[in-house]
């Protein structure tokens, strides 16, 4: 059975940095293991860090569904979108990913969102870790779009008013329907202090703090050419960081 891990945080915090970097762990530290990453943030740019190209989106062709012109004579509808769902699946050596893309039109998408639900469970099943990094509001995860969650790591940047809205995903999480196992906290950004002067406010959010990421010249540098995070070099300060949290967690084998 796939474990489930997701990644959440208001934009600009480091999310999808985090994420691209544990993936990265996950597959240096574990041999022969199948990966499906969700990008379920509307401000999709996962494919960027993990180098991957995007051709399609799921929610692009979940409108192409609300025109019933779209789809082919004495094709029933729900082995149209499974055929389209199929279509937005980019696949690479190491990594497959979906993006979901940007929020939807006007118009009842029950229909499409039960259909999305249960690809992504048959899909899921497919692999050994499916790493969902998702959007502050958690919106897939509240409507169930997808199930369940093992793992969820929370991410901050070193200030006061990222760790209160840390606090406040936290809160969305207890609140969820859907079950959600351990939840971390991660701070990102940090300076040799920022995690002592933060406490106060860390101990507030009643998460639990899994560790920290320095701030890095190289993730900057990468940043800058428009290169993606995922081929950082073992010597990162961030990629050795992200390492550290993976060892305190079951993911470290899989």
């Amino acid at each position: 059975m796939a474990k489930y891990v997701a990644v959440a945080g208001k934009g600009g915090v480091g999310k999808t940095t985090f994420t691209a970097l544990l993936l990265r762990q996950i597959v240096k530290n574990n041999k022969d293991i199948s990966i499906l990453a969700v990008d379920a943030d509307p401000n999709a740019n996962l494919n960027e860090a993990l180098g991957l190209k995007v051709t399609a989106t799921i929610s692009d062709l979940l409108e192409e569904t609300k025109n019933p012109k779209a789809i082919p004579t004495g094709m029933p509808k729900d082995v149209f979108v499974e055929y389209k769902l199929q279509q937005t699946l980019i696949e690479s050596q190491d990594i497959d990913l979906l993006v979901m893309g940007g929020p939807q039109g006007p118009g009842c998408y029950c229909y499409p969102n039960d259909l999305l639900r249960k690809y992504l469970e048959s899909l899921g099943s497919n692999y050994d870790l499916v790493a969902v990094d998702t959007e502050a509001g958690l919106e897939h995860i509240s409507r169930r779009t997808i199930s369940h969650i093992d793992t969820m790591f929370v991410i901050s940047d070193s200030s006061a008013r990222g760790i209160r809205s840390a606090g406040r995903v936290h809160d969305l999480i207890k609140g969820l329907r859907s079950a959600v196992g351990e939840v971390y906290l991660v701070v990102t950004k940090t300076s040799h202090d920022s995690l002592d002067l933060l406490s106060e406010e860390i101990e507030k959010t009643g998460l639990k703090l899994i560790g920290d990421i320095p701030i890095d010249p190289l993730v900057t540098e990468l940043d800058l050419e428009g290169k993606a995070l995922y081929s950082l070099p073992d010597q990162s300060q961030a990629v050795q960081s992200v390492q550290k949290i993976l060892e305190k967690t079951h993911l470290i084998n899989l």
